[in-house]
């Protein structure tokens, strides 16, 4: 199956360089472009692509506040969002996750990173430049209070072992090594995980892994959370 990309960019050289390589790609195509972020928010409801890659710095409207226009609408497009930018600041990179982006990448990505960050994203996992993903997460629980009411929501919401499972997300382990530090086969972990992101009502593990920062379940270089739920649950 194709995978459907719409690039949203100010500037028509970058546009061009990144349809050459979604296009030079079997299995893609871009199907639209936008030179700013009003244009992007239009295109991506008319179109639907499976991926936008979205500029942070633009016209008209910024690709922050495009993202959550998309995303954080009464109804929510299907499209997964892959932030670009030149700009390696935290705070766009948390910014764009709180709206709901599925993946940052830096423009000084390779081809290969960047088509495969589409691949990814497009699978409906999360994707981050790996120079800021821990880094990232721990600096938006530095900067943000934990909410006690949605840590005992989530508590509430979902099984010991899908606790234990979320907390192992959020610090940024694969299926493979969760099944390792649990004991649990690969396809165990992987329904758990489905389960966390349905109940949480998240798109992807990287918003399972916010929700445990911002709710306090993780903090940043500390040691698991010692109250992990109420036993046999």
């Amino acid at each position: 199956m194709t995978i459907t990309v719409l690039i949203a960019d100010d500037q028509a050289l970058v546009r061009s360089g990144l349809r050459a390589i979604i296009e030079s790609e079997p299995g893609m195509a871009v199907v639209g472009e936008a030179g700013d972020g009003a244009g992007a928010v239009e295109a991506v409801r008319r179109l639907r692509p499976d991926v936008a890659l979205m500029d942070v710095r633009m016209p008209r409207l910024d690709g922050l506040a495009a993202t959550r226009a998309l995303l954080a609408a009464a109804v929510p497009v299907p499209t997964r969002i892959l932030v670009l930018t030149t700009f390696h600041l935290d705070e766009y990179v948390t910014e764009a996750l709180r709206a709901g982006a599925s993946g940052f990448m830096l423009k000084d990505a390779t081809a290969d990173q960047l088509v495969e960050a589409v691949r990814v994203v497009a699978a409906g996992e999360a994707m981050l430049a790996p120079s800021v993903t821990r880094r990232l997460l721990e600096r938006m629980a530095q900067d943000e209070r934990p909410d006690p009411d949605r840590a005992r929501e989530i508590r509430e919401l979902l099984s010991v072992r899908e606790l234990d499972v979320l907390l192992l997300v959020a610090r940024g382990m694969s299926n493979a090594e969760i099944g390792t530090q649990l004991h649990l086969a690969a396809t165990t972990v992987k329904s758990h995980v489905q389960g966390v992101l349905a109940k949480l009502g998240v798109r992807d593990r990287l918003q399972a892994a916010v929700a445990a920062y911002d709710a306090g379940l993780v903090r940043p270089r500390a040691a698991a959370p010692k109250d992990r739920g109420t036993p046999g649950r």
